[in-house]
């Protein structure tokens, strides 16, 4: 069992920077893919950036240049950088943990979610 708690959203300006953080608990957490997604109003929800356990990161085409994701297997923790941020980033952001099969490629084992933290681009 995972526990996800995420953190760091908020009102920002276009242009604006915001860091979202995901505490992770209750499990190994180096050994788990960790992603933020995103729902917006009336979307459906989109994967925005993926980190594997090797390190290997993964990013939507409409953030990639802007947005970073990192992870601290120390702190059990993964980061989201959001630089350059416009008004259609608004949504809620959500942390994601999935771990895969050591044996069967792309066969998900456990599949977690936090609860998710608003982020508005506003003006």
């Amino acid at each position: 069992q995972v526990q996800l708690v995420e953190s760091g959203g908020g009102l920002v300006q276009p242009g604006g920077s915001l860091r979202l953080s995901c505490a992770a608990s209750g499990s190994i957490f180096s050994i788990y893919t960790m992603g933020w997604y995103r729902q917006a109003p009336g979307k459906q929800r989109e994967r925005v950036a993926v980190i594997s356990s090797s390190g290997s990161t993964n990013y939507a085409d409409s953030v990639k240049g802007r947005f970073t994701i990192s992870r601290d297997n120390a702190k059990n923790t993964v980061y989201l950088q959001m630089n350059s941020l416009k008004p259609e980033d608004t949504a809620v952001y959500s942390c994601n943990a999935k771990r895969y099969s050591d044996t069967i490629p792309r066969v998900i084992l456990y599949d977690y979610w936090g609860q998710g933290t608003q982020a508005t681009v506003s003006s």
